[in-house]
């Protein structure tokens, strides 16, 4: 009996992951075996950066938040304290766009914190 292969269903995958790598630089795009590892580690880096996304935006409400503080004459970490002992729920990324967006919103906020 001779043997049976599929020549549809691999020839098929091999033209998947091709056309994923359309746009790479070189033998990544066509060349099927570092097409292949190109795509892969390329997987491996977006499953980790969605990872960095969320440290680097958490630094960098941080960055916002200190800088505004600052303004008035406190430091973050001050103010984060005075913030969660006042009792107000209030997130990073939302204190980072007032202090950027809305300051007179954020300045009532540092006073609420200031006289409780």
């Amino acid at each position: 009996m001779p043997r049976s292969v599929n020549h549809v269903a691999s020839r098929a995958k091999r033209k998947k992951i091709l056309k994923l790598t359309r746009g790479y630089y070189g033998s990544r795009r066509n060349v099927w075996t570092v097409a292949k590892n190109t795509w892969e580690k390329g997987l491996t880096y977006a499953y980790r950066d969605r990872k960095q996304k969320k440290r680097n935006f958490r630094a960098l409400w941080i960055q916002r938040i200190n800088a505004a503080a600052r303004l008035e004459d406190l430091s973050y970490s001050k103010l984060m304290g005075l913030i969660h002992k006042a009792g107000i729920e209030i997130n990073r990324k939302v204190l980072a766009d007032l202090a950027l967006n809305n300051p007179e919103a954020f300045k009532a906020i540092v006073d609420k914190v200031k006289n409780a």
